[in-house]
């Protein structure tokens, strides 16, 4: 029996290290990435990092081409214009663009090229932004999303970078 007993105690005792040693307390979220028809077009992952959000993005049926993508300030993605979703995710009040003096928003985002089947796999870490809680946490109380624009950002006017339309939209919940 004592034997039984110590096995039993030592499995639960590697498996409390691999949990701990996964990294699993680390918070980490994820989208559903709708277009404007309430089609389901890809996924996004979100992982806390020392250096920011790793936000890991696969997408399907998108024009081709160079793609704006923001992180907006509400957890609300009603479709065809997902203009429920409000601006940019700017908790630090400034100005849009990462090539602005006076910006960026905490919620810019690198472009992003789509193939010409239509499809994307985009891996961006978000320096100003963190899934820990904290001001510009992306776990604010009425939520955030992530937003595929018609176009390329300029990275410089604001509000918004001259992206145009509001393509494909997915809120971003705990893990």
């Amino acid at each position: 029996m004592k034997t039984s007993t110590l096995a039993v105690v030592g499995l639960f005792l590697a498996a409390a290290m691999a949990f701990s040693l996964s990294g699993s307390s680390d918070p980490a979220a994820s989208a559903e990435i709708m277009n404007g028809q309430g089609q389901k077009i890809g996924s996004a992952t979100f992982t806390e990092t020392p250096d920011g959000v790793q936000i890991h993005v696969q997408v399907s049926k998108l024009p081709p081409g160079v793609h704006a993508m923001h992180l907006h300030n509400v957890g609300n993605c009603h479709g065809p214009e997902f203009k429920s979703s409000g601006p940019h995710f700017n908790p630090f009040g400034k100005k849009h663009g990462t090539k602005n003096p006076d910006g960026p928003h905490a919620g810019d985002l690198p472009n992003f090229e789509v193939k010409a089947d239509g499809t994307a796999e985009v891996d961006v870490t978000a320096k100003l932004v963190t899934l820990k809680e904290a001001k510009n946490s992306l776990f604010q109380a009425g939520g955030t999303c992530l937003m595929i624009h018609e176009k390329a950002d300029d990275e410089v006017s604001d509000p918004a970078g001259n992206a145009g339309e509001r393509l494909a939209c997915g809120v971003i919940k705990k893990q």
